[in-house]
């Protein structure tokens, strides 16, 4: 089958295999990692081609597509959603590398990257490049990628190098990475998102990148967040999920004039749609900013808030109608083949992503006020 090119293409392709996805949840679980057959059923869809611009030949997707892209995914299944969110952020990351490096490091425009850009890892500086070595979580999608970027403090002669100390990422071949099983769960257990290792491998220097420094065409697609964008796409596809699942199952039940449903049901679509909407509006909005020519600072405070905002009630409203649905169905709800079993468990685990957590709400809101935000890159601030 061939790879669908543009964006309308590739989210049609990816709202085919959604039903397909939920088939192989069970065994998506179980293998505590994508099965290659569902990675297969990704790439084949071109999910992971969505971050690449037309330079590239790719399809030069709005972040609201990706992030429609990711949605629908999500929707089949919550971590082949998350894995295409993650994976899908190769083309976004080769706007930071020089493109001449990035062309020779990506053949293809559906190759997959994965890691963890906190840093966390040693970075010596050597002649030519770094030589790094640490240890990493929430290697989400690492069994099935290709290149591994990760964050790392930079040493030199054995100290650190900087005032405050510098960090940079690094991206290294899959096969120079050592993947340590740790991905025991509550959700997102598909994700494979294992500790990995890295010993004292050499990385060139043109495998580097800072997100201060763009060296592909400049953008909406290359700025600082731009790999966070997304993200919404996962709790929003497993909350449609799971709201569809309980009005064609309460239909089935005779349960159309219990009032209790009915309320549920209200308030659940009610809360889904306005957090839908404010997540598209955040994203559009900035997306028509900077396809202008302009940058994050022409956004006024409360449309710079607006994203982290967004995304952050994205999680934690899903996570909300999951636990309202699982309620209303009482007992059907706590047996293993019920699909809200494993969204209780899949919303659960990805609100405890930092994107989730209070540090956003004090980043906005320090934004708003003219403080110190905690966690500056989630507005796109980089020094």
């Amino acid at each position: 089958m061939t790879v669908p090119e543009t964006g309308e293409a590739i989210l049609a392709r990816a709202r085919e295999i959604a039903p397909l996805l939920r088939e192989r949840s069970a065994d998506i679980e179980a293998a505590r990692r994508l099965p290659a057959d569902v990675v297969a059923l990704l790439r084949d869809a071109g999910v992971f081609r969505t971050g690449f611009g037309r330079d590239w030949g790719g399809p030069e997707m709005t972040s609201a597509q990706q992030t429609e892209v990711v949605e629908a995914v999500a929707y089949g299944d919550a971590s082949a959603g998350w894995c295409a969110m993650i994976g899908m952020d190769t083309g976004l990351y080769a706007r930071f590398l020089e493109p001449a490096v990035a062309k020779e490091m990506f053949p293809s425009i559906d190759m997959t990257t994965a890691g963890l850009l906190f840093p966390t890892g040693r970075a010596e500086i050597v002649p030519g490049g770094y030589r790094l070595t640490g240890r990493w979580q929430f290697g989400s999608g690492i069994t099935h990628a290709d290149w591994v970027v990760s964050g790392a403090m930079l040493f030199r002669d054995g100290l650190p190098d900087g005032e405050p100390q510098n960090s940079m990422l690094m991206m290294v071949p899959r096969e120079q990475v050592e993947v340590v099983d740790t991905w025991h769960t509550t959700g997102l257990a598909g994700s494979g998102s294992c500790d990995y290792t890295i010993s004292d491998v050499f990385v060139p220097a043109e495998h580097t990148l800072l997100f201060s420094e763009v060296h592909g065409p400049a953008g909406p697609l290359a700025q600082a967040e731009v790999h966070m964008r997304n993200m919404p796409g996962v709790p929003l596809g497993v909350a449609r999920a799971a709201l569809d699942h309980v009005r064609e199952t309460a239909a089935a039940k005779g349960w159309a004039d219990n009032y209790r449903t009915q309320v549920t049901i209200a308030e659940c679509e009610a809360d889904f749609a306005a957090t839908r909407a404010g997540v598209y509006e955040a994203l559009r909005r900035q997306w028509d900013v900077l396809s202008a020519g302009g940058t994050l600072n022409d956004l006024t405070p409360r449309e710079r808030a607006a994203l982290p905002l967004s995304r952050l009630h994205a999680f934690r409203t899903a996570r909300s109608i999951v636990t309202r649905l699982y309620d209303l169905m009482q007992t059907s709800s706590i047996y293993r083949p019920s699909p809200l079993d494993r969204w209780l468990r899949d919303t659960t685990t990805m609100c405890q992503h930092i994107v989730a957590q209070d540090r956003i709400l004090q980043t906005a809101g320090a934004h708003l006020l003219g403080g110190s935000p905690a966690f500056p890159l989630a507005l796109g601030i980089t020094r």
